[in-house]
């Protein structure tokens, strides 16, 4: 029989995360007949005592890798034995490895999965950018684009305190950014590359200004799918890369380093993920 391992993503809401069944799909095509991963409901407070579970459990020695999601991504780095450069740059770890000597290493594979996401649509360098909203994967999309623009980042932000995070965050990734206000969103469309980091329905009106030539938009979001913007900009002829993109290739990281084979099956967790999206409720 095959040694048992375990892999989670947690988070809160969590019910809707399509990790696991990328994960599976992906333990399934590496022929990993041990492995299995779940779901955990964990807030913030509840986050130290389930990590203290993993140590002192009946699984404990079986425990390979967590995911995070929101609002977990900074919370778990106190509780860390070790962060990656690329999850302290942007001070957000959505991966977890978990050590057989029972250290924590965090890491972000964000970052290189938006960045890997546009490579496979042919998008490795523009001349300049911009991004829609300033939560935390607006950060996470900085940090890739301080790979990919040679320009200047515009971000388009609500308030003031969003953005001097943004210009914070730019100067800390060595990014130039420059922040404009949201009801001037409309401008951002015409530059080669729109990065749309907003929650369901902000961007939606967006859709009537899209250019008679868009360049390329990454919609962060993967449901409801497509969104109004993605669906107008396709329509338009303009590329498009969406949040399943993003999910898959950050989760084919993720499986990576949690099992240390490789390289993930990225065409099978795709054809996951997308099958399991067509099963849910529009």
């Amino acid at each position: 029989m095959a040694a048992a391992h375990r892999a989670a993503v947690l988070g809160s809401p969590i019910a809707h995360s399509l990790s696991p069944v990328l994960h599976r799909a992906a333990y399934q095509a590496l022929g990993l007949t041990g492995w299995s991963y779940d779901r955990f409901e964990v807030d913030e407070d509840a986050l130290p005592g389930f990590l203290a579970g993993l140590d002192g459990g009946a699984d404990a020695g079986t425990w390979a890798g967590l995911s995070l999601t929101m609002p977990l991504k900074r919370a778990v780095i106190p509780l860390l034995d070790e962060i990656s450069d690329t999850a302290a740059s942007v001070e957000a770890v959505n991966t977890v490895v978990l050590t057989p000597d029972g250290r924590r290493l965090g890491d972000n594979t964000d970052i290189p999965g938006i960045a890997a996401a546009l490579h496979e649509r042919g998008v490795d360098k523009v001349e300049r950018a911009a991004v829609l909203g300033a939560g935390a994967t607006a950060s996470s999309a900085l940090a890739a684009l301080a790979g990919i623009c040679t320009g200047e980042v515009t971000a388009y932000v609500r308030s003031a305190a969003r953005a001097a995070e943004m210009r914070e965050w730019g100067e800390r990734l060595g990014v130039r950014v420059r922040t404009a206000d949201w009801a001037d969103a409309a401008e951002a469309l015409t530059a080669p590359l729109v990065v749309a980091t907003t929650p369901a329905g902000a961007a939606d009106a967006l859709a009537d200004a899209v250019p008679e030539r868009p360049g390329t938009l990454f919609d962060v979001l993967y449901e409801p799918w497509p969104t109004a913007l993605a669906a107008a900009w396709s329509a338009r002829g303009g590329a498009v890369v969406g949040g399943l993109d993003l999910l898959v290739h950050q989760a084919v990281l993720q499986v990576e380093r949690m099992t240390g084979r490789g390289p993930a099956p990225l065409a099978a967790m795709r054809r996951a993920g997308e099958a399991a999206l067509a099963l849910r409720p529009t």
